[in-house]
Parts: structure tokens; sequence; C-alpha cells
């Protein structure tokens, strides 16, 4: 399975099954991050806002998609989306694996999506706070669903992301096997050691 982190909460997600783009943004969207221009056989977004739903962005290549897809209900905000509306969770199954992308979660999670998510090999999780989850709470979810690879996304760095968001470095002060990659890309197969992994674009 390789990931590429495309920005943002945008990830390419290619597999022997299929590929996948999750949450492209629009061009514009997000400060430091280009033009998105990818192809893929499926895209999906976890929710209606600009820099999480540009569909436009994805070349289908009009092959079905072999990955297993399951989606989950949750919410962008901590009021049951009277702020910011729903977030969908996207679980993807493939090359025995399964990943998990928490989209913009903006709350904690209950027990049934815990139960539903538990122990992916990959968990692609928004740490930034403000319009999601912040370091303490992405801590306190890795802590629930015990992934063996954790890439943390929605964030600030440098000239990418939004100002009102928080870099990572709170959250990695406080996580092990912290990893960084050279580039923006991650292969996992099933003997991928237990880490964090940090991604450059």
């Amino acid at each position: 399975m390789e990931i590429i982190w495309n920005g943002h909460s945008c990830f390419t997600v290619r597999t022997r099954e299929g590929s996948v783009v999750l949450d492209p943004y629009e061009d514009g969207k997000v400060p430091g991050c280009g033009p998105l221009r990818l192809e893929a056989d499926e895209v999906l977004c976890s929710h209606e806002h600009g820099d999480h739903n540009y569909r436009a962005a994805v070349r289908l290549s009009g092959k079905p998609c072999g990955v297993q897809v399951e989606a989950i209900p949750s919410w962008h905000d901590d009021v049951c989306g009277k702020k910011r509306g729903p977030n969908t969770i996207h679980v993807l199954s493939a090359e025995g694996m399964k990943l998990v992308h928490l989209g913009d979660l903006g709350t904690e999670l209950n027990n049934g999506q815990i139960e539903a998510l538990s122990e992916p090999d990959v968990l692609l999780i928004p740490i930034g706070g403000f319009y999601t989850i912040d370091a303490a709470q992405a801590l306190e979810i890795v802590e629930q669903l015990h992934p063996r690879i954790t890439v943390p996304m929605h964030f600030r760095r440098g000239r990418m992301g939004f100002d009102v968001i928080d870099t990572p470095d709170e959250f990695l002060s406080r996580c092990t096997n912290v990893v960084e990659y050279a580039g923006n890309t991650l292969t996992v197969d099933p003997d991928t050691p237990a880490q964090t992994a940090v991604l450059h674009l």
C-alpha cells in the first residue's frame, strides 16, 4: 500500500486492488498548497467544505475500485454539527490492511466508533485544532484506537496551512517512534514497524 500526502488532509492511496483520493482541496483554498491534479479510481470527501471536497481535481479512471470502503458518520465540531456540520470517517480495506482517514473530526469518538475503527494499520488523523481536534485530543484517540502507523494531517508548517491551526510540534513531542520522511510518500506492508510517520511536501 502506497500512501501519498498531497497536503492538508488530501491523500492518494494506491493498492493492488485500486486507488483512492481522499479529501482533495480546491485551488487556492489552503495556504501554501499548490493546485491538485490527481488520478484515481475513486474519490472520497469527508465533508462539503472547499478545502476537502474538490472532486474536480481528480480524474477518475472509469474502472471499478476494488478497495473496500466503509463510511462512518461523525461530527466536524463538538456540538453535533451545529457549528460546522457533519464529517465522514472513511475506512479503506485493501491488501489485508485497514486504513482510517478521520477527515475533519472535531470531537471525541463514541464507543461505537472506537469499536469500528479499532487497531487500524494506518490512521490519518487531524491534529491542528480550531477546525478539528487538537493535539491532546488526537493523542487520546491514538491511545483508544491503537494504530500501528499514525500519520498526522491538517496542521500548519512553514507557509502551509491556516494561521489559526497549530504546528505538529506538540503532538509529535508526545509521540514515540517518530519517523521523519524526506518526501510525501509512505509505503506500508504487514511488516512495516509501528511508528508515527511525518511526511513532507
